[in-house]
């Protein structure tokens, strides 16, 4: 499948200044987990960032998410995500919103499988997807992301954290940007902590 016809199909992937490839968003809106974290104070998700700035300034940004949403329904989606993925060194699954339900999470395994060279990351604040940890891809890496400003998760083999201070992430202190570091892709780092945004 050539990849102007699998943009057609997915609609288009995001590229971030941070990162070092093509990630994937859906709209926060419409994260299972995240909409009821939203009305609770001190979660990550009561300030979340995909909810303001660049998301909300413009109006195409969140059109675009929606378009993806959608395009999880139609027969060709992994086909069309292996297409534009498979030339990606570094892939990032939600730099906005989340795993939808175990179907979506089988079809990111699938494109996972599908695309062998390239070091998958996927952040979530769904925690039943724990019970399928067992079945995931070896070039995915799933970060279990707690829902309160500070908490700490050690019961998943890797997870990430948002903090007040003394993040780990050094993406503030070199321009927004990864840099060299591949920490959140990299299997063998159990926790990685952000900065509240």
């Amino acid at each position: 499948m050539k990849v102007k016809e699998a943009k057609e199909i997915t609609g288009s992937l995001t590229r971030t200044s941070k990162m070092p490839g093509l990630s994937y968003s859906l709209p926060a809106w419409e994260c299972k987990t995240g909409s009821k974290l939203r009305k609770i104070k001190n979660s990550v998700c009561a300030s979340c960032y995909a909810l303001k700035g660049n998301y909300t300034r413009y109006p195409a940004i969140k059109a675009a998410q929606y378009v993806r949403l959608e395009a999880l329904k139609d027969q060709r989606w992994i086909a069309a995500m292996v297409a534009q993925v498979i030339r990606q060194k570094y892939f990032r699954w939600h730099d906005a919103g989340d795993v939808q339900d175990e179907a979506h999470l089988q079809k990111i395994f699938r494109v996972c499988e599908l695309t062998p060279e390239t070091k998958h990351w996927m952040p979530t604040r769904e925690a039943w997807i724990k019970d399928h940890l067992d079945s995931k891809p070896e070039n995915l890496v799933i970060r279990f992301s707690p829902p309160m400003i500070g908490q700490k998760n050690t019961t998943w083999p890797n997870s990430s954290m948002v903090v007040e201070s003394g993040a780990t992430c050094p993406a503030p202190d070199q321009g927004n940007a990864c840099g060299d570091c591949r920490a959140c892709w990299d299997p063998g780092v159990q926790v990685v902590s952000y900065g509240k945004h």
